[in-house]
């Protein structure tokens, strides 16, 4: 497949629908974020303390969750956990929705801490496939200061390198790590506006921040 779309739970529910509308037919997988329910998770282990794999494995169960939820609700689109039965119905024309818990837990090699989020994991299935990969979320990209304040631009381009030492932005703390390990590139879209995520796949111009590891 050529394409991994990482839609963030931040869009959910009608507009991961909405988006997830428009990709059905096209050479795409899509992973979902945890959203809310990881939220709610990290909440719980403020309070609680547990240890760092039991929530990081329950994060993901958190993507798994809402991939079933999201399949349900889109003409096209069905829920797996095998990436191989995944392919198949990309093959049939179908839009598939990974529910990645199965697939990382063979085993998951990246760290297990509140770093890593569904945006990394989606990076290593993306590169496992030789993919590409673009993550949908609620801003249009990465922005020179938090866009909600007087003066916030919206990057078009950066490197994996300077993001490293960038501070807080729209995407996990560990991605640029990865990009640089993988020699891999990867676009930030407002998933609000699935045109501009259109724009991307087809290889044509949109608002958005691409972010090469190159």
């Amino acid at each position: 497949m050529e394409w991994v779309v990482k839609v963030g739970g931040s869009l959910f529910g009608e507009y991961a629908v909405k988006l997830c509308e428009s990709l059905v037919g096209r050479d795409v997988m899509v992973i979902c974020g945890g959203g809310n329910l990881a939220n709610l998770l990290r909440d719980y282990d403020r309070e609680m303390e547990f240890s760092s794999t039991a929530t990081h494995k329950s994060a993901i169960l958190c993507m798994d969750i809402l991939g079933i939820l999201l399949a349900d609700k889109i003409k096209g689109a069905e829920a797996f956990y095998s990436l191989k039965l995944a392919q198949k119905a990309l093959n049939n024309g179908n839009l598939p929705i990974l529910l990645p818990s199965q697939f990382l837990n063979q085993p998951d090699p990246l760290e297990h801490s509140w770093k890593v989020t569904s945006d990394s994991l989606s990076l290593y299935i993306a590169h496992h496939l030789k993919a590409k990969l673009l993550i949908a979320t609620d801003v249009d990209g990465i922005y020179t200061r938090e866009p909600s304040h007087d003066g916030a631009e919206l990057i078009k381009s950066i490197s994996a390198k300077k993001l490293l030492n960038f501070g807080e932005t729209s995407v996990d703390e560990i991605l640029g790590e990865l990009l640089l390990q993988f020699k891999s590139d990867c676009y930030i879209v407002n998933g609000k506006h699935p045109e501009r995520v259109i724009s991307v796949i087809e290889g044509r111009n949109a608002e958005c921040t691409l972010i090469g590891g190159i």
